[in-house]
């Protein structure tokens, strides 16, 4: 395969990494309705733990299990800001504590 048939191969893994992570915000966003109703806090440390062993565990490389556990921080970064608009918090201002590591350093 040459370069231009690894970018369409590429493109066509995109289309379906897309409709995943977008079933993924849906299962989200319920989960925010039901932390809503429950009266659950939308940060929990120890389920956020068990998605990094989860994926990393998964893995058959090339992703190594911290390179992963760098994507699904981001990830999970933006499925909480999913679940607060679902629970109407408030968004938070740049360097709040809703601030991520990968905010500061977007916006330095």
């Amino acid at each position: 395969m040459d370069i231009s048939d690894w970018r369409k191969k590429i493109d066509e893994l995109d289309c379906r990494l897309v409709e995943l992570l977008n079933q993924r915000a849906h299962a989200a966003q319920e989960i925010g309705r039901l932390k809503k109703e429950l009266g659950a806090p939308i940060y929990e440390p120890k389920r956020e733990q068990e998605i990094f062993e989860n994926v990393s565990r998964l893995s058959r490389g090339p992703l190594k299990g911290r390179q992963l556990v760098q994507i699904y921080e981001r990830l999970i970064d933006v499925m909480r800001n999913l679940q607060k608009e679902e629970m109407g918090v408030p968004e938070q201002k740049a360097g709040d504590d809703g601030e991520t590591e990968f905010d500061q350093e977007v916006n330095d």
